[in-house]
C-alpha cells in the first residue's frame, strides 16, 4: 500500500500524499526517472512532508499511471509528461505506436530492450544486455538478438519514435557489452587469419563492424580494428604493415552505392593480391553487383563459413579456431 502523509503543496494547504517509494511501486517509474522529469519537464510537482521528503498528491499519481501506460504503448517521455490528464487519456485511446506493435509481434524480449531505451533506463539496458550474452552465448546474442534489434531501433528512428540521442545511447550500450564480451574470448599471437577491419571515410556507423569482429573472434581470427572512417590509402598501408590476411569493411544501409563500389575498386587495386577483401553490411548493391576481387559477406551467419573456406584454401584447416559458431560461448 502507498504510504500516506501530510504534504505541503506549494500554493495550497497540506493534503495527503504518497512517498516517492510508494509512487515507484505503484507506477513502475523509478525514483531517478521521477526526479529527472521533475527537473526537465516540471512534472510531477510533489509537495514535502513533515520530514522534508517528496510527497505526491493522488491526482499526480493517477497522471503518472497514465504516462507509464503511454510509455508502454511506445510514446516518448518528452511528448507526454507535460500533457494534462485529458490529453493523456485521448492518446491512450489511439493505441500503441507502430514501432511497439512491430516489436511485440516480433519478439517480446526485443520489445523490452526497446522500452528500456525509450524510457532512458540505461543501467537496466546494459545489465539486461549483459545477462543476455551470458544466457545466449556471444554468437546467438549477435545474430538472434542484436541484429533484429538494430533493425527495430532503425525503424523507430525513421518513424520518429526515437530521437537521435536515444539511438546513440542504445548504440553505446550495445558496443560496450560487445567489447567486454570480445575481450573475454581467448586468443593467441599466432591466431589466423589476421583480419584488418574498418569503414570508409563516408561511413560513420561502427556497430556492424563490431558485430562482425565478435563473430570473427569466435572463429579464432586475430582482429585488428582501425575503427571507422579510415582513408582508403591508410587502410591499404595498415594491411601491409600489420601483415593482414583479410581486410574486412562494413557498410550500413545508408552507405552511398557509388562511393562503396568505387572505394572497394580502389582499395582492391592498392592491396596485394594475397590479401582478401571482404565487404558486408546493409548496402544491398554489394549483393547485386559485387566488385571484382571482393568477397561479399552480407549475412553475419555466413562469417564462419567464409573463415573455414579461407583456412581450407591456405591449408590451415580448422586448427586456428578457438571457438566454433555452432558451440557459442
Amino acid at each position: 500500500m502507498s504510504r500516506t502523509n501530510s504534504a505541503t503543496v506549494p500554493g495550497g494547504p497540506p493534503e495527503p500524499g504518497s512517498s516517492i517509494s510508494a509512487v515507484e511501486r505503484d507506477t513502475g517509474l523509478s525514483k531517478d526517472t521521477l526526479r529527472v522529469w521533475e527537473r526537465r519537464y516540471g512534472f510531477p510537482k510533489p509537495g514535502r512532508d513533515s520530514l522534508g521528503e517528496r510527497s505526491y498528491p493522488a491526482d499526480q499519481v493517477e497522471r503518472l499511471r497514465l504516462i507509464r501506460r503511454l510509455l508502454d504503448a511506445g510514446r516518448r517521455p518528452g511528448k507526454v509528461v507535460s500533457l494534462p490528464i485529458e490529453a493523456l487519456q485521448a492518446l491512450l485511446e489511439q493505441g500503441p505506436t507502430p514501432t511497439v506493435a512491430v516489436a511485440n509481434g516480433a519478439n517480446a524480449e526485443l520489445a523490452r530492450f526497446l522500452e528500456l531505451t525509450r524510457t532512458h533506463q540505461l543501467e537496466d539496458l546494459r545489465r539486461a544486455l549483459s545477462e543476455a550474452v551470458l544466457r545466449m552465448g556471444l554468437y546467438r546474442f549477435v545474430v538472434e538478438l542484436v541484429a533484429p534489434l538494430n533493425r527495430l531501433v532503425g525503424e523507430a528512428w525513421a518513424c520518429g519514435d526515437f530521437e537521435v540521442f536515444e539511438e546513440h545511447l542504445y548504440t553505446e550500450a550495445i558496443q560496450g557489452v560487445l567489447r567486454a564480451a570480445i575481450g573475454n574470448i581467448p586468443s593467441s599471437a599466432g591466431s589466423q587469419p589476421r583480419v584488418l577491419m574498418s569503414t570508409f571515410p563516408a561511413e560513420p556507423h561502427g556497430l556492424g563492424l563490431l558485430m562482425a569482429e565478435a563473430l570473427l573472434a569466435l572463429e579464432g581470427c586475430r582482429c585488428l580494428s582501425l575503427g571507422v572512417q579510415t582513408p582508403i590509402r591508410d587502410i591499404a598501408l595498415a594491411a601491409v604493415a600489420q601483415r593482414a590476411d583479410i581486410v574486412a569493411l562494413s557498410f550500413s544501409a545508408a552507405s552511398s552505392t557509388r562511393s562503396a563500389l568505387e572505394g572497394l575498386a580502389e582499395l582492391r587495386r592498392r592491396l596485394p593480391a594475397t590479401i582478401e577483401l571482404w565487404a558486408g553490411g546493409g548496402c544491398v548493391v554489394l549483393d547485386r553487383r559485387p566488385p571484382a576481387g571482393v568477397r561479399v559477406v552480407s549475412d553475419l551467419a555466413a562469417i564462419g563459413a567464409e573463415v573455414a573456406r579461407w583456412r581450407d584454401q591456405t591449408g590451415l584447416g580448422s586448427g586456428g579456431a578457438t571457438n566454433s559458431v555452432s558451440t557459442p560461448v
